[in-house]
């Protein structure tokens, strides 16, 4: 069955007309159509583009301006449905969309040929290691100078055109190069859903002379795209479930451990259910910290070998039978593949695979079906979280600070701890950031924001940008700072809704924490 993306009823075009409501858990919503009426002027490239992005959900697009983009540029700011917002370089307006998507399910940066797109590449990176949909849209080189052998400005210097494009290849899931009008709708289109499909981010090269002209294929508004959804094998689910319902129901002390790919398998909410049926103690990889609700009352805290929340490893690791749900278990998780597991003990849920021990494994089984369906097998045991409870020592509070004196690493995120709600949200640098935001206690409904997989300094700055233009209800706090220096921090407030905690050499004292600051 095929799933419909945005309004059929291209007679009500004029309208905007919202289909779907915000995304949750990083779903894709595709929510409008275009809210201008179509007429012969606007069958252009640049309009279908526009168009399509608000369809796809994006209302912000974020930008650096360039002689190679400046007319696309001026029909997406004709689009009433987008909003262009400028950024100081490439690689901030990526890291505005890879925040962006991680809010509304899709973003997009528009930049320059070469200069601009090398530039906005490590942005496109970080966001494919993370499964995000960002499109990429480059402004290109002039159609008529494709096979001319001319050296164009903003390039190396070579009379070649493709080593922007073959750069990206590399960390993007499609790439489209529009130099001609005949097959631009087709490569538009195709770049976009296949983002959306494969969540992933895309790249789009539009020659810069062809976003004003009219053209036939554009004459009407675009026709919502039809996606077709993922389904599972079902004879493949049945044995994925049956093995591991007898695999897990056999157990004395079972757990369960959310991974960072329950966001790309969309089964954020199908895992907790499956831990309300199951009653099996629930933790969380470092890099899936906020996908997973830390309020639930089995909820034992942050897995990561060594440097667990406290008593988190100890029951973990003591369990004759773990479910890993959609884990990446690279140098940074496994704390120098030092992790106390042992394979024969688990169960590994990736998006569309599971793998029971050290076999049978299942393919073309998604993830949430197989939660689903397994959350109706499995007896209830307890065994686990009981364990933890028994040990379980509650932390006690830092020291109180005497006046003047430097203000602590532990003192300062009780300060940060306290200004959690279900109406912020929390974005953590590469470095310090990671480890101390970790130790925060994420209330129902906060977001929590982090890059571990790529791990590129100066993210979270973009990141914080494209996720309060996400989500302005939201108050986004933004943990920054790198590791090399010793740890202290400065509070600053920008603008009422997005609050940075800096990280300097300095020692910053108590009394610096005012609002006046």
């Amino acid at each position: 069955m095929d799933t419909k993306i945005g309004s059929v009823d291209s007679a009500n075009s004029a309208m905007c007309t919202d289909v779907c409501s915000l995304p949750t858990n990083g779903a894709v919503s595709l929510v409008q159509n275009s809210a201008l009426p179509f007429n012969s002027a606007e069958a252009t490239l640049g309009r279908h583009l526009a168009r399509r992005l608000v369809q796809v959900g994006v209302s912000d697009v974020f930008s650096v301006p360039g002689d190679f983009n400046l007319t696309l540029l001026d029909h997406l700011i004709a689009e009433p449905g987008l909003n262009l917002i400028g950024c100081c370089n490439e690689l901030n307006a990526g890291y505005a969309a890879d925040g962006y998507a991680r809010a509304r399910g899709v973003g997009a940066c528009v930049v320059t040929f070469t200069v601009g797109g090398l530039s906005v590449l490590n942005a496109i990176a970080g966001a494919y290691s993370e499964n995000l949909p960002v499109i990429c849209i480059v402004g290109g080189p002039n159609s008529n100078d494709y096979g001319t052998n001319r050296i164009l400005h903003h390039t190396i210097g070579l009379p070649d055109f493709t080593q922007e494009h073959r750069c990206f290849q590399t960390v993007t899931c499609y790439q489209a190069v529009v130099n001609n009008l005949e097959d631009a709708h087709e490569l538009i289109d195709t770049a976009i859903s296949t983002a959306l499909k494969e969540s992933k981010p895309v790249y789009i090269s539009v020659s810069c002379n062809l976003p004003a002209i009219p053209h036939p294929t554009f004459s009407r508004e675009p026709v919502p795209f039809m996606l077709s959804p993922k389904v599972s094998n079902k004879m493949g689910l049945e044995a994925a479930v049956e093995a591991a319902a007898e695999f897990l129901n056999k157990a004395v002390k079972p757990v369960m451990v959310g991974g960072p790919k329950l966001r790309v398998a969309k089964a954020c909410g199908a895992f907790v259910e499956l831990a309300d049926a199951c009653g099996y103690a629930l933790a969380v990889m470092p890099s899936a910290k906020g996908l997973v609700p830390e309020h639930h009352p089995h909820f034992i805290g942050t897995y990561w070998g060594a440097v667990s929340t406290a008593f988190c490893a100890e029951i973990v690791e003591s369990a004759d039978a773990y479910l890993f749900a959609g884990p990446i278990f690279n140098d940074y998780s496994s704390v120098g593949y030092s992790l106390l597991l042992k394979k024969e003990k688990a169960i590994i849920v990736q998006p569309d695979r599971v793998t029971i021990a050290n076999g049978p494994a299942f393919g073309c089984v998604l993830m949430k079906d197989f939660f689903v369906a397994l959350a109706k097998r499995l007896k209830r045991n307890m065994t686990a979280f009981e364990n933890y409870h028994r040990i379980y020592v509650p932390e006690g509070h830092p020291l109180k600070s005497e006046p003047k004196e430097p203000l602590r690493v532990n003192v300062l995120f009780q300060h940060i701890q306290k200004m959690l709600s279900s109406e912020t949200a929390v974005i953590a640098e590469t470095g310090d950031s990671w480890f101390n935001c970790q130790k925060l206690k994420l209330p129902p409904a906060c977001g929590y924001e982090f890059q571990m997989q790529y791990g590129s300094i100066g993210w979270s700055v973009g990141a914080t940008l494209g996720y309060a233009q996400a989500v302005p209800e939201k108050r986004v706090i933004a943990c920054i700072g790198d590791g090399s220096f010793q740890v202290s921090f400065r509070l600053l407030f920008i603008g009422g809704r997005i609050i940075i905690w800096c990280k300097f050499v300095f020692g910053v004292t108590l009394d610096n924490l005012s609002a006046s600051d």
